[in-house]
């Protein structure tokens, strides 16, 4: 977890082994959550068909929740990326059925550029309102909430727009929307390789510098835990077999731009000076002007860059309804706001965790995904959303009473 703050968040134990409790504490409470539904369930939860649409339901959520990261640290809230969401994807979807016709690649490319530059040409605006007329973000994002929840009906006159070409579909998982058996182990390869590779790295680096390392049993259980969670992800993702043929699926692209969309915010937060720029911010707005940042700037961008997230995500909705509709996207920034502060972004700013968010985007996604198992009705389904951001945002404010005493 990456934090400008100096006090000690972890307990001795954790902090001797080099663990962020935090993102233990949330594997371990998605477990509890899994086994419950199973059982509830009947031991629908955990297989391979289940497992393969969840990870599915959760791409739209884990495009979004990193750029929530770096608002909620600037000490902002966007609550129109459901709106946002909504309207770029009737835009992608009337690009597509009515302007690129043929069904190209190019055709697939020109529609989500298209898409992508409205969503965070819809952040640049609205992060400019924030920024250069100090109007608070909360009332600036809710307007946008009707804006484009309006803007979506209006672009079609609250007609649904069908169907869209084969080749877009590929980004929402649908028939054709996995990469297969044998490109899924290329890819699970690569990333064991990956994760090996920078953990040796960064063991290396500690060293060379004079910092504290974990106890090589401690490493040497974490590096392994982590290689056996993607050895399994690819098991699971290779055990639902296709209908049509009977070979396995694979892979969902969906899931693929969301694992890469994560490894690229982690990598932005960690390594460059903008990440850097956004946490001190966030830790303290005066110091970070006086230190010669320019705020007004990275606010534009952030909030920029949330849109065309937001537009990243709408583009994996619509292809997978294979259809732009009005309600697409509806409450999705309540899921987006609870993943971020369940993995640990606080409201106060200044403190928030890619990794984090992705795991609080998984147990939102495994919630939504369990209930509709269980036939809860989606009245339930929003007492129980609104109960656990409550209790997130609860967690985080009792934390921050702790931090102050």
């Amino acid at each position: 977890m990456q934090t400008v703050r100096t006090a000690p968040l972890t307990r001795p134990l954790m902090h001797r082994l080099g663990l962020d409790g935090r993102l233990v504490f949330m594997v371990a409470a998605i477990a509890v959550i899994w086994i419950l539904f199973h059982l509830l369930t009947q031991g629908t939860f955990i297989s391979a068909r289940n497992l393969w649409n969840l990870s599915v339901q959760t791409a739209s959520v884990g495009v979004m929740v990193s750029g929530m990261v770096l608002v909620i640290v600037m000490r902002n809230i966007d609550l129109s990326i459901g709106s946002v969401l909504g309207f770029t994807g009737m835009a992608m979807a009337v690009v597509n059925t009515r302007l690129v016709t043929a069904d190209t690649w190019w055709g697939t490319l020109i529609t989500l550029l298209i898409g992508l530059l409205l969503g965070a040409l819809v952040g640049a605006l609205q992060g400019t309102w924030i920024a250069r007329l100090e109007v608070p973000s909360f009332i600036v994002t809710l307007g946008g909430l009707l804006i484009f929840r309006g803007g979506a009906w209006l672009l079609t006159s609250g007609q649904t727009v069908a169907p869209l070409t084969e080749s877009f579909q590929v980004m929402g998982g649908g028939l054709n929307g996995a990469i297969g058996g044998p490109w899924s182990w290329v890819v699970g390869l690569t990333l064991m390789a990956a994760i090996g590779l920078s953990d040796l790295n960064t063991r290396r680096t500690r060293d060379r510098r004079g910092l504290p390392n974990r106890p090589l049993a401690v490493q040497a259980l974490f590096t392994g835990g982590s290689l056996l969670l993607v050895l399994a992800f690819v098991l699971v993702m290779n055990g639902y077999p296709d209908p049509r043929t009977g070979l396995p699926r694979g892979i969902p692209v969906p899931v693929l731009i969301m694992l890469a969309v994560t490894a690229l915010m982690m990598w932005v937060v960690r390594a460059t000076r903008f990440g850097r720029y956004v946490f001190a911010y966030g830790g303290n707005p005066e110091a970070a002007r006086l230190a010669g940042i320019n705020t007004t700037q990275l606010t534009i961008t952030v909030f920029a860059l949330m849109g065309a997230l937001a537009a990243l995500a709408g583009a994996i909705q619509t292809a997978r309804l294979n259809a732009g509709t009005n309600s697409t996207g509806t409450l999705a920034e309540l899921s987006v706001i609870a993943a971020a502060v369940i993995g640990g972004t606080s409201l106060s700013g200044g403190t928030g965790s890619i990794p984090g968010a992705f795991l609080g985007a998984v147990l939102m996604a495994s919630l939504i995904n369990g209930m509709l198992l269980l036939d809860l009705s989606s009245a339930w389904q929003n007492v129980v959303q609104g109960l656990v951001l409550m209790l997130a945002v609860t967690l985080d404010v009792i934390a921050q009473r702790r931090r102050t005493r």
